[in-house]
């Protein structure tokens, strides 16, 4: 085996070379979060002696995995641990004469609760062979990450999320890559994360550049709400509301206490108790108004946060797809759920529904309730980011990723997590298909380094691609030759004027 050793500042680290690429696997950037660190900040890693060998990924943070449903659609995040604050690097050589490569930093998604940066479909090997030193990284996860915890501490995922971005800034030239260009990229939670991090004090000046796919910045619990999800899982948990009583509960424990609040949520007829977390698939969420996330982040951008960034942000066409085929609902939605669900929405029920179904004869209840989660809860929060940012001088790239999902005879289309196989090359992702559309695979890679280079999103493949703002110009990306729409889905979109 082929193998080469760069040191960081807690000792050397031996990594594989494989394919004209380097990968280091399993770096720890912060001390394992349990112990005497349960429930606290994140602290750096103890040094080591002699060459510690990268060959493998590290453990995953602790979470209680997907149901049934989803079994072949999304992959499991393999074995958890205690050790799970570690990092994955892949570079095109750290000792080649090319120094100073962009970077690129990925946040995983997974609800808040579950996921991995080590996932086969996250492999940087790709990415690194375009040119870049590519990073992901694990952490905290659900109740371990997200509470609010009655001694005031919050956002220690995202705490997580700084201290990697931290050790990047502080090695990531020894492995070919430049601390001062960096580019954060993640998807769903990974990317409401990163919205959080371009508003967060001690974020600033760990990044340049940001891209986020399928998430944005409405999604963040008030401190209210966090304080009741902390409340009723310590109750569902069968300990006192405290963060030492919440410290002592073994982690599957707390990771299983996380699940029944889930179950309860799903089935709650009080949306209003559980504020975002109602039908969004989780008990946890970044907490604003708090020491480590003041505002919420979509409040922070049109307050000018974050405008000294450079910004590609984007939705795949049928987003909320990935969950009602695979979980059954459409068999149990009706014209009546609908109607309810837009009223609860701030909509008029029968103006949404005649507006939604105008562009898709046929659509039955099942498939427009789709069209309008999918609106609501990926395309317009990320709309408000890019109109947010324009305020400011800021310009905002914007894709919509329309190529369908081969998984299920089609049946899920151009759904939620459907372009990361396709980003990352990796041939086996059940939801995607790389070696069918491998032009389409290349020319997102390339837009995509692309924009971690300099921010501007190109290939050889797309026309030129302009921002957003102010003609509302959006890239479509599929397996045809890619266009720049003006305004697409505008009469949906005016539905949503004035609703929050």
């Amino acid at each position: 085996m082929n193998s080469t050793v760069v040191d960081t500042l807690h000792g050397p680290v031996r990594g594989r070379l494989r394919g004209g690429t380097a990968s280091f696997l399993g770096i720890p950037y912060a001390a394992p979060p349990f112990g005497a660190g349960r429930l606290r900040a994140p602290r750096p890693p103890e040094p080591w002696s002699g060459v510690r060998d990268a060959f493998d990924h590290g453990p995953a943070a602790p979470q209680p995995g997907y149901g049934p449903a989803m079994t072949g659609l999304l992959r499991p995040s393999g074995p958890q641990g205690e050790d799970c604050l570690n990092l994955n690097v892949w570079t095109p050589s750290p000792h080649r004469s090319e120094r100073g490569l962009p970077v690129m930093v990925w946040i995983h998604g997974g609800s808040f609760r579950n996921g991995s940066g080590s996932l086969p479909t996250y492999g940087g090997a790709a990415l690194a062979r375009d040119g870049v030193v590519c990073v992901t990284l694990n952490y905290r996860l659900g109740a371990e990450g997200f509470l609010l915890l009655p001694d005031g501490t919050a956002n220690l995922g995202l705490l997580d999320q700084i201290a990697a971005l931290e050790w990047v800034r502080d090695n990531i030239a020894g492995f070919g890559g430049d601390p001062a260009n960096v580019t954060v990229f993640g998807q769903s939670a990974g990317a409401i994360g990163i919205t959080a991090l371009m508003t967060m004090p001690r974020a600033d000046g760990l990044f340049r550049r940001a891209i986020t796919q399928s998430g944005a910045g409405h999604h963040a619990h008030a401190p209210e709400t966090a304080r009741r999800v902390t409340e009723r899982l310590a109750e569902l948990a069968g300990v006192e509301c405290t963060t030492e009583a919440l410290a002592a509960l073994p982690p599957r424990e707390l990771v299983a206490a996380d699940a029944r609040l889930a179950q309860e949520i799903a089935r709650s007829t009080e949306p209003g108790r559980w504020g975002e977390s109602a039908g969004g698939g989780t008990t946890v969420l970044p907490v604003f108004g708090t020491a480590t996330l003041p505002e919420r982040p979509v409040d922070a951008v049109r307050a000018g946060a974050g405008r000294h960034l450079d910004l590609l942000t984007g939705v795949t066409s049928e987003e909320f797809r990935l969950f009602l085929v695979p979980l059954g609902m459409a068999d149990r939605i009706g014209d009546a759920f609908l109607h309810g669900f837009l009223a609860a929405l701030g909509l008029d029920p029968a103006a949404a529904r005649a507006r939604y179904a105008a562009s898709r004869p046929g659509a039955g209840a099942a498939d427009l309730f789709s069209a309008v989660m999918t609106d609501h809860g990926y395309r317009v929060p990320a709309l408000r980011i890019a109109e947010a940012r324009a305020a400011h001088g800021a310009d905002t790239h914007f894709y919509e990723f329309a190529q369908p999902s081969p998984a299920l005879d089609g049946a899920l289309g151009a759904c939620h997590m459907s372009e990361l196989g396709l980003l990352f090359g990796d041939l086996d992702d059940p939801l995607t298909d790389p070696a069918g559309h491998p032009r389409l695979s290349e020319r997102l890679r390339g837009a995509w380094t692309s924009f971690a280079r300099d921010g501007h999103p190109r290939h050889e493949d797309l026309p030129s691609w302009p921002a957003y703002l102010p003609d509302r110009l959006v890239m479509r990306l599929d397996d045809t030759a890619p266009a720049v729409l003006r305004d697409p889905g505008r009469p949906e979109r005016l539905l949503w004027d004035g609703v929050r």
